[in-house]
């Protein structure tokens, strides 16, 4: 008798066990949490987000920072770094300082800075074509409730940064997805840009951005920290400056959402 119910003690055991660490059981303790994906093409594009990715990660959202690029060629005079494999390593390591630091999970990509464009269309096309595929792969694996990355802008103008933000965007509407439901566009406020050149580069005006995003000195405090993880890219008067302008302009990120159409239509007029 004894040697049966030790029999049956254990067999339970063994099912209880079983039962904690199934993914059903994970599944339950994380349903119902929100979760967003922000998406940019360099190690250190995050910066631009990095508050508000602060402030959800304190609120409990689950974070994803999507990273398309190894920054290969973020050279720059004060540093001295030569680009290629070895600064693709050191900004590898600096980015996930950097998500450490604001509470992010990494996805850090391995596509060349200027996604090959050097080696014409055979070499371009398809690297191109690869980065919209992989996205596509993260976003139906994640399911993230909302996506956030770069406007036709590309903020700076910058190839990879348009590149990025136009092959998120194709994910997007490449079909009527449950999750995620939103997508936002990152933008600067014209009326914060004050060279008439620049206004029309990466200005956005004010009444297109829907979404005004405040953040606490907490969160400035904490991606002052994430910002300063860039080394290689970064000075401490780089970083100050930051937050500075950061403080200035009122601890807000301001955002696009991008909406399809309400109705369907037969003319354009």
């Amino acid at each position: 008798m004894l040697r049966n119910y030790l029999i049956t003690t254990c067999f339970s055991l063994i099912l209880l066990f079983a039962f904690l660490a199934s993914p059903l059981t994970v599944s339950a303790q994380t349903q119902g949490q929100k979760t967003l994906m922000a998406i940019f093409a360099h190690p250190d594009d995050e910066m631009t987000v990095a508050p508000i990715l602060s402030r959800y990660v304190r609120e409990g959202i689950k974070v994803y920072l999507v990273v398309c690029t190894d920054g290969r060629y973020g050279t720059n005079d004060f540093s001295g770094l030569k680009g290629g494999d070895g600064l693709a390593a050191l900004r590898r390591d600096e980015m996930k300082c950097a998500a450490e630091k604001i509470g992010v999970e990494l996805i850090h990509l391995t596509y060349h800075d200027q996604l090959k464009a050097s080696e014409g269309y055979d070499g371009h096309m398809p690297h191109a074509r690869a980065l919209i595929t992989d996205l596509y792969h993260i976003v139906s694996e994640k399911q993230p409730d909302v996506l956030i990355t770069w406007g036709p802008d590309g903020g700076t103008s910058h190839m990879d940064h348009r590149l990025v933000g136009a092959s998120v965007t194709q994910v997007f509407v490449s079909q009527n997805w449950s999750k995620p439901s939103s997508l936002f566009f990152v933008g600067t406020p014209s009326n914060l840009v004050d060279d008439p050149n620049e206004k029309i580069l990466r200005g956005v005006d004010p009444k297109y951005l829907n979404t005004k995003v405040t953040y606490t000195e907490e969160d400035l405090k904490k991606a002052a920290e994430s910002v300063a993880c860039h080394k290689s890219q970064m000075q401490p008067k780089d970083v100050e400056s930051i937050t500075e302008r950061r403080r200035k302009n009122g601890l807000v990120v301001y955002l696009r959402e991008f909406t399809g159409p309400g109705n369907s239509r037969t003319s354009v007029f």
